[in-house]
């Protein structure tokens, strides 16, 4: 507030109290905010039958009117939508995704090959997927290896040595063993869960016996193939499960298998019960990677739509986790929480006329996920040694920039090489930014796609870059820094507000391959924002009255955490708790000193009282609709909670591990704990003139690092803050080294607007700013006057 508005405040307990007031509204605004939630109409779902047709490796882009006229029969009249396979492994192999479909949570097969131990060895885990999947096991039972595995896509599917048909139905002998060794994984699947839920079960195939085996191995109805007439077998239970075949290979060999599978189709679609439900499922990966399979739903609520799901909040999205509690829902069944960790299928509306156009968008989707997981990968490790070599390379730089005393002292680093190396910091904070916005241009429609994102990458740093250095604040110390963080911030909030469009399957964000998320804001994102917005924050609040300091902090943070806990907006309730504890630490020290025992208490309340209206809000919506915090708070009641942290505390190791965005994060520890104490880094000083900026670094360091501890992604937030905040606090040292020793040539110009003064900091003697400057909201003085 400048100070002519600020002297028609009386000087009253009134005006005193009213930042505090200002704040309390937007906290109060923003718990409120979260209530409102637009109206949801659910599918009405009954049906007498339920057919599960699975075809392992089946895409969008292998459908076709003339080559799969059943399948797109079957398109054109349910809802479809892009079927996410993510099992207990990052590849999901047949038989994997058989058993997960029967257990209704991500489960693993192991799939050992024949070459196998001898009898009592145990099995090996499988590879941490990490947060997308939490499924890194503890140590297996001991048990035989299976005895075959199918060459063609290197994983056991079953066969007639070990699964035994009868007159009716069969047994899987080593049923009992799987469903030991998953309840040992983290995730708790227990395979059959879906079978023991039901009656009465049919099976199709040696994939469907894995499916609807139950937990003791028992399979109730069972027929290798489809008989000449099926109907028969299709109406002796409610629910089904067919093997359409195997979809693997390419060229003439894929086209084969999928008419296969579609000829299967075909018959199972001519012997369907009246007002039976279908579900088509492209339910596995059949190659080396992961990819987006195809997922069709036709019987009734299912009609010409969007397939999308509670777990993924994101039309035209499906889990593979979903299919056992969507069979379950249109059968009228319960899907207890403890057995199944998807949710039932729902239709949305918006899909277009035209089902060609539809069923392209969905393959795009697919192409589109695929390219962002060979890009990103390589973009993140360049932008944390970009990072970590930039930020060394300044440690030379920030001992030269300041002026040597004396006529005989070191000259000081030209200013050219000071706006050059401001100008790649810059462009290194805003590099996550800039990724996103570099999916406007479709960059993985074109034949080069790594080049064709370079380029636009490029344009959207030097855009950034040079709205950050011509801002009208960029001749305050703070004024890059500001607008580089408030940039940043913006740019994940317009991305927010309008869908996160950019921060699925985009570079920067999350991809819908790894099951983590579909929608809101994704975990790297977080780091960015809370980040760009405290930082901002800080240098908005340092131009201020100090007594306003604080409330301008609550009220930017306040709106942060409405967007990032809303559950229609950012849907991260862990998150926003993060951003809040940030956002208190920031605003407790944002008017200079430490973290008081009285400070220190009022963050503590506000913190609690923030999580505790969270958790109501949370736990007042419908259980499928909970999120984060709401799943965990029932997890507690139902005494599942400790399988949830253990796998959160995996995750959190995992990443530690194989994010480079870790590894970015300890580099800033580093940083901060070697250069910030030095009399020459700078940032003593910067912190000593501008107590919000260190407050807003305080804020944003608990911020970042809770948020990526709560969201079980262990330090990937806080190296995506760091990559944020780090730079812009150099380039903010550097300015200030750099005008530490000028004598200042006039008064500030007439007219001017100052902030109220601080009080003198003892701890610092010398103290200065630019020309035009003001430095802990002190006027410059008189002509010929060192700054104090």
């Amino acid at each position: 507030m400048p100070r002519r508005l600020a002297r028609m405040v009386p000087s009253s307990e009134g005006s005193r109290l009213a930042p505090f007031l200002v704040a309390a509204a937007v906290a109060v605004a923003s718990i409120v905010a979260l209530v409102a939630r637009p109206a949801t109409t659910p599918a009405e779902r009954q049906a007498d039958y339920v057919i599960i047709a699975g075809a392992p490796g089946l895409r969008w882009d292998d459908l076709s009117p003339t080559e799969t006229p059943a399948l797109w029969q079957l398109a054109a009249r349910g809802s479809i939508g892009a079927l996410a396979v993510r099992s207990a492994r990052g590849v999901t192999c047949p038989a994997d995704g058989w058993l997960t479909l029967g257990a209704g949570k991500p489960a693993l097969r192991t799939g050992i090959r024949a070459a196998a131990r001898p009898t009592g060895t145990a099995r090996p885990g499988p590879t941490s997927p990490g947060r997308s999947s939490g499924a890194a096991p503890t140590t297996p039972p001991a048990t035989t290896a299976p005895p075959e595995v199918d060459s063609a896509i290197g994983c056991y599917l079953g066969n007639t040595e070990v699964f035994s048909p009868d007159s009716i139905g069969g047994l899987l002998p080593d049923q009992p063993t799987v469903v030991s060794y998953n309840e040992g994984l983290t995730w708790g699947a227990r395979p059959g869960a879906l079978a023991e839920s039901m009656r009465c079960t049919v099976a199709v195939g040696a994939g469907a016996a894995v499916a609807a085996a139950r937990p003791i191995g028992r399979v109730d109805r069972y027929a290798a193939a489809l008989p000449a007439d099926p109907a028969p077998l299709l109406r002796h239970c409610v629910l089904s499960i067919v093997d359409l075949g195997v979809v693997a290979g390419d060229g003439d060999v894929r086209r084969f298998a999928v008419r296969e599978a579609d000829a299967r189709m075909a018959r199972v679609l001519a012997a369907r019960p009246p007002g039976s439900l279908v579900l088509a499922a492209g339910l596995a990966d059949t190659d080396e990677t992961s990819r987006l399979h195809v997922a069709i739903a036709d019987g009734p609520g299912y009609a010409g739509g969007w397939l999308s799901s509670p777990s993924t909040s994101r039309s035209g999205y499906l889990q593979l986790i979903d299919l056992a509690p969507t069979a379950l829902a249109a059968l009228g069944k319960q899907h207890p929480a403890r057995l199944f960790a998807g949710q039932p299928a729902n239709r949305t509306e918006g899909r277009p006329d035209d089902l060609a156009a539809a069923v392209r968008r969905l393959a795009d989707a697919d192409r589109e996920a695929g390219a962002q997981r060979d890009v990103s990968g390589r973009f993140f490790v360049g932008l944390a040694v970009v990072a970590l070599l930039a930020v060394a390379l300044a440690v030379p730089l920030l001992r030269q920039v300041r002026r040597g005393i004396g006529p005989r002292g070191p000259r000081a680093a030209p200013a050219g090489l000071r706006r050059a190396a401001e100008m790649v910091l810059i462009a290194i904070a805003l590099a996550i930014p800039a990724a996103l916005v570099a999916g406007l241009t479709g960059w993985w429609h074109t034949a080069a796609p790594a080049w064709v994102f370079l380029v636009g990458l490029l344009v959207a740093l030097t855009l950034g870059v040079a709205v950050s250095v011509l801002s009208p604040a960029r001749r305050h110390t703070l004024g890059p820094t500001g607008a580089a963080a408030g940039l940043a911030a913006v740019v994940v909030l317009l991305d927010v507000l309008t869908g996160t469009r950019l921060q699925l399957n985009g570079v920067g964000g999350y991809s819908a391959l790894e099951g983590a998320r579909y929608a809101g804001l994704g975990t790297v994102g977080l780091g960015v924002f809370s980040a760009g917005l405290l930082l901002a924050a800080g240098c908005v609040a340092q131009r201020l009255p100090r007594r306003w300091r604080p409330a301008c902090v609550a009220v930017l943070g306040g709106i942060g955490v409405m967007v990032v806990g809303s559950p229609y907006l950012g849907t991260d309730a862990a998150g926003a708790i993060s951003l809040t504890a940030g956002v208190c630490v920031a605003a407790a020290m944002s008017t200079g000193g430490w973290l008081t025992v009285g400070r220190l208490s009022w963050t503590v309340l506000a913190g609690v009282v923030v999580t505790m209206g969270f958790a109501l809000l949370d736990l007042r919506r419908p259980p499928e609709t909970r999120g984060s915090l709401g799943r965990f708070l029932t997890a507690v009641q139902d005494g599942t909670a400790a399988a949830i942290v253990r796998r959160t505390n995996i995750d959190n190791v995992a990443m530690m591990a194989r994010s480079p965005l870790a590894w970015l994060a300890i580099g800033a520890a580093v940083f901060a704990f070697v250069v910030i104490p030095r009399h020459w880094g700078g940032l003593t000083r910067l912190f000593a003139i501008y107590p919000a900026v260190r407050a807003a670094a305080a804020g944003l360091t608990v911020a970042v690092v809770l948020g990526g501890l709560t969201n079980g992604v262990g330090l990937t937030v806080a190296g995506a803050g760091a990559a944020t905040a780090l730079p812009l606090l150099v380039v903010a040292a550097l300015r200030v080294l750099a005008h530490a020793d000028e004598r200042t040539g006039a008064a500030p110009p007439t007219g001017e607007v100052l902030p109220e003064p601080d009080p003198p900091e003892p701890a610092v003697p010398e103290q200065a700013g630019p020309p035009g400057d003001t430095v802990a909201g002190r006027p410059q003085p008189a002509a010929g006057h060192v700054l104090p």
